[in-house]
């Protein structure tokens, strides 16, 4: 098992009074061109994403290498926040506690151009939330979601499987020469306890997915593996996954030679390039806001003929 390389540190942000730990790698010597927020599927932790078996599967030094930051969270309920969450949180609050934290982050530390989600599994359905409501804020815009290993409705019997490494092993692996040697000694550091609130929105995913999807106004990518077990693929699922978005704001792509856990096999470098050169396009292509029209000069007459004379409203009762 390898170790984080020392530009991934670990942090502890303010996610509105709750305590969420992360990983993240900055660039070196630059100011980054934007921040990727990656989300973590069921089950896992942040150092999904900070290759565990092998560096070549890291997003975090990968990413800071091209010129961006990664801030990798530890979902609501896992790590330095399940004391405070120990059920856990439904998606929507989920989504609230992660921008909470990315806000927090935000203000003692560069961002570059925006925001790009980069999710897995579970998680994906935390950036799908999270791109159909994005909060306002002017430093940090959405750029782009970049969702792996999660779609519309579950395969037959799916849920069945209990989340553990030998239980879900087709589901969450598929075959094991896709993955490097070591990768399942070093997946047992992965594993954490689910919370419970996160089965209780399942039966309700696939009406939500195509409501969710319908609300996005900035370009998505959604890739499955090609040995991915979790979703139900035929061609007509396929075809809904990306005709849920507004027309033209979704692609569907497949990761030739991996299986559900992206991240952590042999296709992760070549997954995470296509990621961040999504995120490139995004970026080059992001829509410019149109210019602010000047404002007219006040007339000092008509001020004074409107003036309250009580004063202004106080905010709270207007």
């Amino acid at each position: 098992m390898t170790t984080a390389a020392p530009r991934t540190r670990s942090l502890v942000l303010d996610a509105g009074g709750i305590p969420l730990s992360a990983l993240v790698a900055e660039p070196e010597h630059t100011a980054p061109k934007a921040v990727i927020l990656a989300i973590h599927g069921r089950g896992m932790r942040a150092a999904y994403f900070a290759g565990p078996a092998h560096p070549d599967t890291s997003l975090l030094t990968l990413a800071a290498d091209l010129g961006y930051t990664v801030l990798a969270v530890d979902r609501p309920g896992h790590r330095a926040s399940a004391h405070r969450l120990p059920h856990g949180q439904l998606i929507a609050d989920q989504g609230a506690t992660v921008h909470a934290a990315l806000t927090d982050y935000a203000r003692a530390h560069p961002v570059g151009a925006g925001v790009q989600l980069l999710a897995h599994s579970f998680g994906g359905k935390i950036a799908l939330h999270l791109a159909a409501h994005w909060p306002h804020h002017p430093r940090l815009p959405l750029l782009g979601a970049d969702i792996n290993g999660l779609a519309q409705h579950y395969a037959p019997g799916a849920w069945e499987h209990p989340d553990d490494l030998a239980g879900g092993g087709r589901l969450n692996w598929g075959p094991l020469h896709l993955y490097p040697p070591g990768t399942f000694h070093a997946a047992r550091t992965l594993l954490t306890p689910v919370p419970a609130l996160e089965s209780r929105e399942l039966a309700t995913w696939p009406e939500r997915y195509r409501t969710l999807a319908a609300r996005v106004r900035v370009p998505v990518r959604l890739t499955l593996a090609e040995h991915e077990h979790w979703w139900r693929l035929d061609t007509a699922a396929r075809t809904a996954l990306t005709a849920a978005f507004p027309p033209g704001l979704a692609r569907l792509t497949t990761a030739r030679g991996a299986g559900h856990n992206l991240s952590l096999g042999h296709a992760a470098r070549p997954y995470h390039l296509r990621a961040l050169a999504f995120t490139d396009d995004c970026l080059t292509h992001r829509p410019t806001p149109a210019p602010a029209a000047p404002a007219a000069p006040a007339d000092p007459a008509a001020t004074a003929a409107t003036a309250d004379p009580a004063g202004p409203v106080p905010a709270a009762a207007r």
